[in-house]
């Protein structure tokens, strides 16, 4: 996999702001953002570019911020094929057939948190809080893949899986696949417990980079350096 400094930029030209990647942009072949709090139609505790169906917002106000987001991403809103963010390494590839799923239409499965399909303007989506959104674009097979991983997907190498699905459904060599580490909590804001540190002393190069020990003995750590870890490690 492709391993380079990839510059994060807030696109101000677009109908609203998209946070957008410049090593994606310069491949020519692939859209994408992930969305802010803002240019939505969404009010109160919503306001105002809520994405969510299950936080008790109106459905015709979500549908209206997924119409925005989507316009200034150059996509379809009404084919988004979204996911659960359930905190597994599950990845699943989508077709034709899933247009919609979760969006305009009722979903058909569960407990996935990443995605990959080669359907031209076919948009994936994934939710995050301070969770980390990882994408992958293979520009020589032209397929894609959107991950949410959480510190147990991450633990469990969801960006790696979600390489392996590629590999497997498209043909992808990891070493064309450009992968690019969104924005999510960073490692002086994340303070974890000892029994979450153990998961990433096992598998993990430990520095100081990805986690150091605390006086109170919790563990400040990296998910950006982990899921950077993963993606080299998976080629």
């Amino acid at each position: 996999m492709n391993s380079k400094k990839t510059t994060e930029y807030v696109d101000w030209n677009a109908e609203i702001p998209v946070i957008r990647y410049k090593a994606l942009d310069d491949l020519g072949c692939v859209e994408h953002g992930f969305s802010t709090r803002l240019g939505g139609v969404s009010e109160g505790i919503y306001s105002s570019m809520n994405l969510s169906y299950t936080r008790g917002d109106s459905k015709a106000r979500v549908d209206e911020n997924f119409r925005r987001f989507c316009t200034a991403v150059h996509m379809d809103w009404e084919k988004i094929v979204s996911t659960d963010q359930t905190h597994t390494a599950n990845v699943r590839a989508v077709t034709e057939e899933d247009a919609g799923h979760g969006i305009t239409r009722p979903k058909t499965s569960y407990n996935i948190d990443g995605q990959v399909t080669n359907v031209p303007g076919l948009p994936l989506i994934t939710y995050h809080a301070d969770c980390v959104p990882l994408f992958f674009v293979d520009p020589v097979k032209k397929a894609i893949g959107l991950t949410h991983s959480g510190w147990r997907g991450t633990a469990a190498r969801i960006g790696a899986c979600t390489v392996a699905a590629m590999t497997k459904h498209y043909g992808s060599e990891p070493k064309d696949i450009v992968g690019v580490i969104g924005p999510s909590i960073c490692q002086s804001c994340y303070e974890v417990s000892r029994d979450v540190a153990e998961a990433f002393e096992k598998d993990f190069r430990v520095t100081e980079t990805l986690m150091y020990a605390k006086e109170n003995g919790k563990y400040q750590l990296n998910l950006w350096e982990a899921n950077r870890q993963v993606m080299l490690d998976a080629g």
